[in-house]
């Protein structure tokens, strides 16, 4: 007998996997594996999803004509030039399905996010890593390893998991060396965390050129991240491919409605932005205190280096901080066996995280 057989290189992609968060037999978790906004999402957008519940039997608005209104308004962006999606995550895929395919290169950094070469392996474009320079991505680096197949180049400002970003100068210089075919994909899911006087998430570089996207998200600072809901500003031109590949109701209304919402709760924006500043800090303290490196950060979480030897390696202190119902990430699939990410969380959070880790640090078999 004979199955159906999927399509070559299907089979070689390991499935993206997302951050615990349950652990059997523990009701109090301190779930700080997956980036999510710890001060949540704001309660006019709770309040909009509650009120589109009314109309759950009508189709939402293909286009997403009222959400991009929004985000042209607030962002002071080209509203023709803006999409919507499922997540950033069904843009990117999209993107990749669109502008590349067997016998194309797409590239990546480093410790970049999975699902670039993910997306690549399932449109059968080949992933080529670019090395990175202390955790940061490096220009120079990209543009080694591009070459005449090479149709995307992906960048995560900042990066997840390492919290690094390069600056607008860095951007700018990366887009005038890449050939003309090449499209640049700008991920910014944590910008609005980022209060650096030499970043930008790349607007500008979108306005002034035809190969320039940037994809951005309602899961991170405005905490709608159950909604999948995600955004892109990118030229006319490639908008309109991006219509004809995209699903015609992609984007269900409650979502949409929690969007516009969230979007203008700048006050709730503020707080959480306020909140993430104090305690990315304060983290950042606690593992100086305790002796522990760290990547620099500008997002809302923290990788922490444990090793990957003796009791207290990284392997070791996720089963111990588990087994107290702390949940960091693990991130040995981006390259980082020796790290583990901390989400920036409430306050009782951190601190129930730095104690557990301490404890954990004091302990000579790490469980």
């Amino acid at each position: 007998m004979t199955t159906p057989t999927p399509i070559e290189g299907i089979l070689n992609i390991t499935p993206y996997v997302g951050g615990d968060a349950t652990v059997e037999g523990l009701a109090r978790i301190v779930k700080l594996s997956s980036n999510e906004a710890a001060t949540g999402a704001s309660p006019k957008a709770i309040a909009a999803y509650r009120a589109a519940a009314e109309n759950l039997h009508r189709y939402p608005d293909g286009g997403s004509a009222d959400l991009r209104a929004g985000l042209a308004e607030v962002h002071g962006l080209n509203i023709n030039g803006l999409i919507c999606g499922n997540g950033s995550d069904e843009i990117i895929s999209h993107l990749i399905h669109s502008y590349a395919g067997p016998g194309d290169e797409v590239v990546y950094t480093e410790h970049g996010f999975l699902m670039y070469p993910l997306g690549a392996m399932a449109s059968g474009a080949t992933p080529v890593k670019a090395a990175e320079d202390e955790f940061t991505a490096s220009v120079d680096a990209i543009l080694a390893v591009v070459t005449e197949r090479t149709k995307m180049v992906f960048l995560a400002n900042p990066n997840n998991p390492t919290g690094t970003y390069l600056a607008q100068l860095e951007l700018e210089r990366l887009r005038a060396r890449l050939p003309g075919h090449v499209l640049l994909v700008i991920d910014d899911a944590y910008a609005e965390f980022v209060s650096r006087n030499d970043y930008s998430p790349g607007i500008e570089l979108v306005e002034a050129h035809d190969n320039v996207v940037m994809t951005r998200t309602f899961s991170k600072i405005h905490g709608l991240a159950a909604l999948r809901l995600g955004w892109a500003y990118c030229p006319e031109e490639i908008a309109m491919v991006y219509h004809r590949v995209r699903s015609p109701f992609n984007v269900n209304a409650p979502a949409q409605a929690a969007g516009l919402a969230a979007l203008h709760d700048i006050a709730h924006v503020d707080a959480a932005r306020s909140h993430n500043d104090r305690w990315l800090a304060w983290w950042q303290d606690e593992c100086r205190r305790l002796r522990l490196q760290f990547i620099p950060s500008v997002g809302n979480f923290l990788t922490v280096h444990f090793g990957t030897q003796g009791p207290h390696s990284a392997e070791a202190a996720v089963e111990f901080l588990r087994l107290r119902g702390i949940l960091p990430r693990g991130i040995a699939a981006y390259g980082l066996a020796a790290y583990l990410r901390f989400t920036i969380g409430l306050e009782e959070e951190n601190r129930a995280a730095i104690a557990a880790i301490e404890e954990f640090l004091g302990t000579t078999n790490g469980v």
